[in-house]
């Protein structure tokens, strides 16, 4: 796993953060918690967002954009 960065739900996410995360990420954002913070990182070299109110945004190796609550 790679750490990625942090920032807070509702700010503008950091440029790191791959174009195919962002719509499903103003998504959840949406239904986020005040003060929530979503993390990214990398894992076996594809993206994965979490906000700490407990759900991911990933995308998988088919290049799919999956949004769903931390299993």
């Amino acid at each position: 796993m790679q750490l990625g960065t942090r920032w807070a739900s509702g700010a503008e996410p950091p440029r790191s953060v791959p174009d195919a995360l962002r719509g499903a990420i103003a998504a959840v954002d949406a239904e986020a918690p005040a003060g929530a913070m979503w993390t990214l990182t990398w894992l076996e070299g594809r993206p994965c967002a979490e906000i700490d109110s407990g759900y991911e945004v990933l995308l998988t190796a088919d290049d799919e954009v999956i949004t769903q609550p931390w299993s």
